[in-house]
């Protein structure tokens, strides 16, 4: 403090400010302020001003320029830049500055004073290689990634000096930011050759460049190539590993370095394993690391207590979370903001809301991640109104906060605010930033706007990928598949665009809706080009995609060869088999999840509970026990989707009244989904009484749904009851409400084909009308008879017949038949339910041309092969009729339909055969053989016993006319 003190007298005795800032004293001058003229007696201002000191008459001699080093290094740890001004002016008023010039170029640096330190950089005459190597880290730290390379530059072309390794440290700094990967190619070939790849710091910086950049396999290069190591060399392969999904490479190094170095670990790199066992799925290992960490000390460690938190959070442990937030002795702003994400994550908005007010300090990253939750939960209108309170608080909007103010307008599908938001955009600059362009298409499609978004796509001036894959999501979720291929194609043949995880993603899902398969495996090939194998989300949707594309065998194989799983991919799983009507395989998951210990969540029980619907036998037994189950064993609250599915397994299976029961004791008020469910399986066994009161329900709750209208009025036309089918369809065309039009689509040489019912709208729709008409001639030779009851309009029945053989579905198989090579299967996706008749002529349609058809319906897939379905006729067959199936010609099996309505409670052989006998008397074909064999319904046990006696049973004419006078006199 003396030497201060003395300093600080001779700078006020000695320094004349005014000769200094004088434009012809200096060439390079800088704005320093002057200070006071001296008086007699003048105050140190570390003492108190009542003691004088006095200030010698003569002035002190100037000391030598090393005895100002220690004032500089005050002045930088400190952070007083007036101190290193003033010994700045004293060597310039001294003639010393040549001296202490890098010094002094250190001091401006470390005091962010790089105006001032390039400035005197430039003054030197000539700069020597320490100066260069700062002012060039200096620029690198300071966002002047381009100034640092030109300044590096300089110095080995103009100067003509050589780098040494410090230097190279700074330029490599300076390309990992700006991921300048051919400046850095250079830099390392410079590096050996100059033979500074034995510096552990330059190859540091080298694997860190590598990292960065995504060249991971060169990293590891130049790790294997170093003579030594030393903690952060470890953590930056380890990193690397992370990054390229290589786990178990992640765990051997770490033990390499304990054991090889025995190196001890710090903070990062347990932050760094902790990182590689949530992203593997390995709890216990992740446990011990923390258990390492308690017992070396480092848990306390901020870094290491936020990877804790995420490290957790992975495992869906929200108790082991919060119990460790509430235990950490030191909290930062980034522990705060990971328990913000943790709660959004989980959907505890509220929570989330709470923690978030509670915060000491918050910053623009905070607000972000509350915003971008917010938006994930669907809380569109809280999600806008915190935008707004960050605009009046003036927090600094970054892109990711823009985009993510502007996916909260998506949410709330207002077109008025939505073009605010855009005008808020281009005023604060952000118009033409990528990610916001992006955004802002994503949330015109999202609004309906099309033609807003494609004028907007028409006006960029370049296309990105993140743009690009916002527009093809646009038109696949507006119902413009054929525009999002086309686009696809165009962004990746001739743009060259790279395609990320969401384009990756959308694509997939889109591929998977329309049924494109053949595309679909193409994308999954360019998953496994970009290196987006191993991650989840992008295998979860590659699942889904051959589940809804009918190819159940990759399906499973992409499954069980994924590196890790989460509750979506099991999920998918079972959503997958039950698309393919496989209940059964759906339960056998279940029991395996149950076995593994993997919690379920509330959807995986929405699946569960409508896999009962779709089992071979009849479970609606161990369907209630688990449905009860939810809330006493897994804490889960039934929500209006659980008692949907439960109300359509139970009509499902018949129990109407049960399932009208269970609605009236539900705790809330039902929505419209559970009558819906309801209505459905009124639908099902024709129950026009409880039908008509799930379809007033319905309309009470939604009355501008026109599907509601669609269900009634084909309830009513399906019991024969036209007039209230007519009156139905009128108050629909009052209310201007419109049908949503049944359309069928196949997919044929890279070309996607549409049909709608009685379409002649397709080019070649003669040969599409003509190979229709030979196919049913066919079809007609082997039994099909059109089943004009699924024609629900009261006209003639010859119009009903050509109707029904103007369906899309046919049109579509038809087409499909003519474009493909014989032997190749058929795929078809309609967009409503498969009417009975159409599933009887695709079967038939199956038999007579050998040909697999796989049509995806709203329901699942139709699988048809040799004459029969996968379905095994449970979507167009009700539980309560008999199917009668007979063996014809070629050994093709057909069924008919016997209502059973009048003889559900005949369970004696001695009268139910007779009964049966009169019902079939008039639907027998003919030509067909006379054994049959009868099939009874699932639900009832006691007549599956008896269908098998009844199985043998001989059926003539003669015979059938005896039974029936039988029948009649008993």
């Amino acid at each position: 403090m003396e030497a201060l003190l003395q300093f600080q007298l001779q700078l006020n005795s000695t320094l004349s400010f005014s000769s200094f800032l004088h434009p012809h004293n200096h060439r390079h001058h800088f704005n320093f302020k002057p200070n006071k003229p001296h008086s007699k007696t003048c105050y140190h201002p570390l003492h108190s001003p009542t003691v004088p000191i006095s200030t010698p008459h003569t002035p002190p001699s100037f000391p030598h320029p090393s005895f100002l080093f220690p004032f500089l290094r005050f002045s930088s740890h400190n952070k007083n830049p007036n101190l290193a001004k003033s010994i700045h002016a004293t060597l310039l008023k001294n003639h010393e500055i040549h001296h202490l010039t890098t010094a002094l170029i250190s001091t401006y640096i470390n005091l962010r004073l790089f105006s001032y330190a390039h400035r005197l950089f430039l003054s030197q005459s000539p700069p020597n290689i320490v100066s260069y190597s700062a002012l060039i880290s200096a620029f690198s730290k300071s966002n002047r990634e381009k100034q640092s390379l030109f300044l590096f530059l300089h110095m080995i072309t103009v100067s003509s000096l050589r780098p040494n390794h410090y230097t190279y440290v700074a330029v490599l700094t300076a390309c990992t930011r700006i991921l300048n990967l051919q400046f850095g190619l250079q830099l390392h070939a410079a590096v050996i050759k100059t033979g500074y790849l034995k510096s552990v710091f330059v190859s540091n910086a080298l694997m860190l460049f590598y990292s960065k950049c995504g060249f991971y396999k060169n990293a590891f290069k130049v790790f294997d190539e170093m003579p030594e190591r030393d903690i952060a060399s470890w953590n930056t392969v380890m990193s690397c590993a992370v990054q390229e999904f290589m786990y178990d490479d992640v765990f051997r190094l770490f033990c390499d370095m304990l054991v090889i170095d025995g190196l001890k670990v710090d903070y990062f790199t347990l932050s760094t394993f902790l990182t590689a066992c949530a992203a593997s799925g390995l709890l216990m290992e992740g446990k011990q690391v923390h258990a390492h960490a308690v017992k070396v000390g480092l848990e306390d460690e901020l870094n290491v207590g936020n990877a804790l938190i995420g490290f957790y959070t992975n495992f869906g442990d929200i108790d082991d979370v919060v119990c460790l937030f509430e235990r950490m002795s030191v909290r930062d702003v980034i522990t705060w903001t990971e328990m913000v994400r943790v709660y959004m994550e989980f959907g505890f908005v509220d929570l989330g809301l709470k923690i978030f007010d509670e915060m000491p300090e918050k910053n623009c990253v905070t607000y972000n991640v509350l915003l971008s939750g917010l938006c994930r939960n669907a809380e569109g209108l809280k999600a806008v109104e915190l935008f707004i309170r960050m605009v009046e608080e003036g927090v600094e909007l970054t892109d990711f906060s823009l985009s993510s103010g502007i996916n909260a307008c998506s949410l709330l599908a207002d077109y008025r605010v939505s073009r605010q938001m855009h005008g808020f955009a281009i005023k604060f600059g952000f118009g033409s930033n990528v990610f916001v362009e992006g955004a802002l298409l994503d949330m015109y499609t999202r609004c309906g706007r099309m033609v807003d978004a494609e004028k907007m796509w028409e006006e960029l001036e370049e296309v990105s990928s993140v743009v690009w894959t916002s527009m093809m999501c646009g038109y696949a979720r507006n119902g413009q598949p054929r525009e999002a291929f086309s686009l696809f194609h165009l962004g990746h043949s001739e743009w060259k665009l790279i395609m990320d995880e969401v384009a990756l993603t959308s694509m997939l899902s889109l591929c998977g809706t329309v049924g494109y398969h053949d595309m679909g495996k193409q994308i999954h090939c360019q998953v496994l080009k970009f290196g987006f194998h191993s991650n989840v989300q992008v295998g979860n949707v590659v699942v889904e995609m051959y589940f809804k594309c009918g190819n159940v065998d990759d399906a499973i194989k992409m499954f069980s060869g994924m590196a890790s799983t989460d509750i979506v991919s099991w999920n998918t799983l079972i959503s997958g088999y039950l698309t393919h009507r496989q209940g059964d395989r759906a339960l056998e998951i279940w029991l395996k999840m149950q076995e593994e210990g993997i919690k379920p969540d509330d959807i995986t029980f929405v699946l569960i509970i409508s896999a009962y619907r779709q089992t071979s036998l009849n479970l609606v037994d161990d369907c209630r026990i688990l449905f009860n189950s939810m809330k006493t064993v897994y804490h889960i609250e039934p929500t209006s989707q659980h008692y949907s599915s439960f109300i359509s397994v139970l009509g499902h299976w018949g129990l109407l009244e049960e399932a009208l029961e269970t609605i009236n004791k539900m705790s809330f008020k039902p929505s419209a989904f559970v009558w819906r469910a309801l209505l459905d399986g009124c639908r099902l066994h024709k129950n026009t009484m409880i039908g008509k009161l799930a379809a007033k329900n319905i309309l009470a709750l939604e009355p501008n749904d026109p599907s509601t209208y669609i269900l009634v009025s084909n309830l009513h036309s399906s019991s024969g009851r036209w007039d209230c089918s007519e009156r139905t369809r009128e108050n629909m065309r009052e209310k201007g409400f419109r049908k949503h039009p049944a359309q069928s689509w196949i997919i044929c040489r890279k070309k996607m084909h549409s049909f709608y019912a009685r379409d002649r709208s397709h080019q070649q729709d003669k040969d599409i009308y003509r190979g229709l008409e030979i196919l049913i001639l066919e079809c007609l030779k082997v039994g099909y008879e059109p089943e004009t009851s699924f024609v629900l309009h009261e006209v003639e029945e010859h119009q009903k017949k050509k109707f029904l053989f103007n369906h899309s579905s046919k049109l579509a198989a038809a087409y499909g038949l003519l474009m493909t090579k014989p032997g190749k299967p058929i795929r078809i996706v309609k967009n409503i339910l498969l009417c009975g008749d159409c599933h009887t002529f695709l079967k038939c349609a199956s038999f007579v041309t050998k040909r697999d058809i796989f049509l995806r319906d709203s329901s699942g897939f139709h699988c048809f092969s040799d004459g029969q379905c996968s379905c095994k006729d449970q979507c167009t067959t009700s539980l309560f009729t008999l199917k009668i199936v007979y063996k014809k010609g070629g050994g093709i099996c057909f069924h008919i339909d016997v209502g059973l309505k009048q003889i559900l409670n005949l369970h004696h052989e001695h009268i139910l055969v007779p009964m049966l006998s009169h019902l079939v008397t008039q639907r027998l074909p003919p030509q067909c053989s006379t054994q049959c064999q009868i099939v009874a319904p699932k639900p009832f046990s006691s007549w599956v016993t008896l269908s098998s006696s009844l199985a043998s049973y001989a059926f003539s004419k003669q015979q059938i006319s005896q039974t029936t006078t039988q029948c009649l006199r008993a």
